[in-house]
């Protein structure tokens, strides 16, 4: 065999063998560039959105999916949600009241997404959960809590912190849920300003003073009423037990005869008369 025909069926040999390569590698890399698979767990739901298109109305393109979904990456992409609950405890921040007070609201937001309104969400936002918290909800609290201290006093606010925060929850209600958020929990921790807090400190040391000391007067009087009470007995048993005892003499006194009287007088008597000047001689009864 020459050289040449050698030459020549060496170079068929490896181009058959670059073009075998060529081929596997299309047939793996292609699909992997062209589809693609991703898995929308229960708990969340997925947006699978063009990149390239839009709705007539100039909304996005776009269907809400669960499962192994399969898309291709060029012109598709596929965005997740948690649709269970999620907890927020936000910073502290301050509100005005309608008298200038300064009140500090510590608030804790419980929310989960409305899974119908998924793509509206994504559509409006294009951001995480966590972002939409830190941005929007965080400032639809603070208007809240905002619009509606201002229609208090710091007095009104202090005296009606239950209205007052039922009325936070009302507006927060209606402005998240409008955007596609369910709230399921708000609470807050309300702080007035350190002057306020204190003169809210003395009036209620001056309430429980008072209390006490409206107490300590009533034990002082209810011990007033047992000691006349225990008096007014004792008196009244040292008059019974008296009276029993004048009763007890005079039964006693009564129940003696003249004869009795009488014999005892003799029995005392020593026998001598008594004398008397003139001679006379005295007369002595004696009982029959």
């Amino acid at each position: 065999m020459s050289t040449s025909n050698y030459s020549s069926k060496t170079t068929v040999a490896k181009r058959v063998l670059y073009f075998l390569f060529g081929f596997v590698a299309t047939i793996i890399i292609i699909p992997t560039c062209v589809v693609r698979c991703t898995r929308v767990d229960s708990a969340e739901v997925g947006i699978k959105f063009s990149k390239l298109s839009v709705t007539e109305q100039g909304k996005l393109d776009a269907t809400t999916c669960s499962g192994f979904v399969f898309y291709n990456p060029i012109t598709t992409d596929v965005y997740t949600y948690p649709t269970y609950i999620q907890r927020v405890d936000y910073d502290p921040f301050t509100v005005t009241t309608r008298d200038a007070a300064v009140f500090t609201m510590d608030p804790v937001l419980a929310y989960q997404l409305n899974r119908a309104r998924a793509i509206d969400v994504f559509t409006k936002y294009r951001v995480s959960l966590e972002d939409i918290e830190s941005g929007y909800m965080r400032t639809a609290i603070y208007d809240a809590y905002r619009i509606t201290a201002n229609q208090y006093t710091s007095d009104e606010l202090m005296a009606s912190r239950a209205k007052f925060e039922a009325e936070v929850r009302a507006m927060l209600d209606a402005s998240l849920s409008s955007e596609g958020f369910l709230v399921t929990e708000f609470t807050s921790h309300i702080n007035p300003p350190q002057s306020l807090q204190a003169a809210i400190d003395a009036k209620n040391q001056a309430i429980q003073e008072s209390l006490k000391a409206e107490n300590e007067v009533k034990k002082a009087d209810a011990n007033a009423k047992i000691a006349i009470a225990k008096a007014k007995g004792e008196a009244e048993a040292m008059k019974i037990k008296a009276d029993a005892e004048a009763y007890y003499n005079r039964t006693i006194a009564a129940s003696l005869s003249e004869k009795i009287i009488q014999e005892d007088w003799i029995e005392k008597w020593d026998g001598k008369l008594p004398t008397y000047q003139g001679g006379g001689t005295p007369l002595i009864t004696l009982p029959k």
